[in-house]
């Protein structure tokens, strides 16, 4: 997600309500039955960082209470998939909470924002599961999450369900780069091409880097037999 230029402000967090609706069941995430079991998830990072905790990420769930609970058994768990593919390519499989290329980090402060760069030029590397990078992100994506990451966007690093937060912000109410969220894409059954094409299409989809497009593929191949699901309509390429 590092290239990704997305200006726009998400919504304000989701927040559940503690009083269930009449003759509606609350969420899954809410309810703590998450399509993806720790097991399952043990198996598809057996060597994650220890930073990357699955409770971290059940945490996060509440931020987005429609990811992973929108449509059908077979489009929750294929959400959860396409999700976690698309981490595991941009940390090695949960290996590396930082950016590890140093050198990009000067890069990622806009100075035309009128914000600016409060924690510091070189503060805004990639981090986390969709490796949040460039201050404009940090501040839309603390607006949306209440969380003050422009002056402090250390938490990314430090606070799992923060990281987990800042992923999911992207997926859910972000295009990115391509033409609708990565959570559309999977829900409307656009196809697994289109969260490529959001969270880094204009370096990785249309005949370009296609082995790094590849690895994304493969790897939503590989987590939908996980979880039990398919990979859906549409195209699974970008």
């Amino acid at each position: 997600m590092k290239l990704s230029r997305t200006l726009s402000l998400a919504a304000s967090a989701a927040v559940l309500s503690t009083l269930a609706v009449a003759g509606q069941t609350a969420p899954a995430s809410a309810a703590g039955s998450f399509v993806v079991s720790e097991s399952q998830f043990n198996q598809m990072f057996p060597s994650r960082n220890g930073f990357y905790t699955y409770r971290g990420l059940v945490d996060a769930l509440s931020a987005y209470p429609k990811f992973a609970t929108s449509g059908d058994d077979a489009t929750r768990r294929r959400e959860a998939a396409a999700f976690l593919a698309n981490v595991s390519h941009e940390t090695g499989g949960l290996r590396y909470v930082v950016e590890q290329n140093t050198a990009n980090y000067p890069h990622y402060c806009d100075t035309s924002q009128p914000y600016g760069c409060p924690a510091g030029k070189a503060a805004y590397y990639g981090r986390g599961p969709l490796q949040l990078s460039w201050n404009f992100n940090y501040k839309a994506a603390g607006d949306a999450l209440h969380i003050d990451l422009l002056h402090d966007p250390s938490k990314v690093e430090k606070d799992p369900a923060v990281s987990w937060k800042t992923a999911l912000w992207f997926w859910n109410s972000q295009t990115g780069a391509g033409r609708m969220t990565s959570h559309d894409a999977i829900v409307n059954n656009k196809g697994f091409g289109e969260t490529i094409r959001s969270i880094n299409g204009a370096l990785e989809c249309d005949g370009k880097n296609p082995g790094q497009r590849d690895d994304r593929i493969n790897l939503f191949k590989k987590f939908v037999g996980v979880l039990g699901t398919t990979v859906g309509g549409g195209s699974i390429s970008c």
